[in-house]
């Protein structure tokens, strides 16, 4: 549902910019749906022939790489990549050599992708807590002059979850499936690096970071233990519905959280233009 919003908006909305060549949100859009249909994939394999794993976690990283490194490549070819790592709040730059730049940089478009996949496990909670983060990115790009077509893709976004989120709210009637959380995956991380501040991931990604670091910190935990839990359950949202929580104040604690990961993440880019 959203991803057809998404891309028919961008067509209409980006059209007078595309006929000049600056195609930026929609390599932000393509990049996202090749990550859209590695879910679809999976979906297909659970749903049409009842594999309940889908893909293999081999498949599944392999092709996610594939496409993580195509992208980057294509952002350099186009010269809207650069190996100069953005620390927020210090305006200033890590350089890093080329080689190092892209092993990094495809390891955090896969990390951040299949985290956005592990908070969509309950009614509403992925697409609510990527609102705040394309407001965030919007607010940027109309705060920083040169980026109003990625502002465009982020005003779709926004609203195509938004828009969702009428069917999929507790009790959902419809749901995204890996289809969609790998696409809002691909498209948070395709951002990050189209603004290239990679590391804004850190806060605006905050309630992703934590429901994955839950479920590294469960598995290690239960194997160094011999078969006690750090949580209830993983990944951190399975926890606290355990803790009585019911789905409704769980996704509008996780969203208040990401929206002052976001709230950080502005004040810590604000100078930036100006750097």
């Amino acid at each position: 549902m959203f991803i057809l919003g998404i891309f028919v908006t961008i067509v209409i909305a980006g059209w007078s910019a595309m006929r000049h060549g600056d195609l930026r949100h929609f390599y932000i859009f393509g990049f996202a749906a090749i990550f859209g249909f590695i879910g679809f994939l999976d979906d297909f394999e659970k749903v049409v022939h009842h594999r309940n794993l889908g893909l293999t976690a081999a498949q599944k990283f392999v092709l996610q790489l594939v496409a993580a490194v195509a992208f980057l490549s294509l952002m350099r070819y186009e010269g809207l990549l650069t190996p100069n790592l953005y620390i927020p709040f210090a305006q200033t730059h890590l350089v890093m050599s080329w080689p190092v730049y892209l092993i990094f940089a495809a390891f955090v478009i896969v990390g951040t992708v299949n985290a956005v996949n592990i908070t969509d496990g309950i009614d509403g909670l992925a697409a609510s807590v990527t609102v705040p983060v394309g407001v965030f990115f919007a607010a940027v790009a109309a705060w920083w002059p040169g980026l109003e077509q990625l502002g465009v893709y982020c005003g779709a976004l926004v609203g195509g979850l938004l828009g969702f989120l009428v069917y999929n709210f507790h009790p959902a009637k419809v749901f995204m499936g890996d289809t969609g959380s790998l696409f809002l995956g691909g498209t948070v991380a395709a951002l990050a690096f189209a603004y290239d501040m990679p590391l804004i991931l850190v806060l605006v990604g905050f309630v992703y970071i934590c429901e994955t670091m839950s479920d590294i910190l469960q598995v290690g935990y239960f194997k160094l233990t011999h078969g006690k839990r750090l949580f209830k359950m993983a990944p951190l949202h399975h926890h606290f519905e355990l803790c009585g929580w019911s789905e409704v104040k769980l996704v509008a604690v996780f969203t208040a959280v990401s929206a002052l990961g976001c709230l950080l993440a502005a004040l810590g880019v604000m100078d930036r233009y100006h750097f």
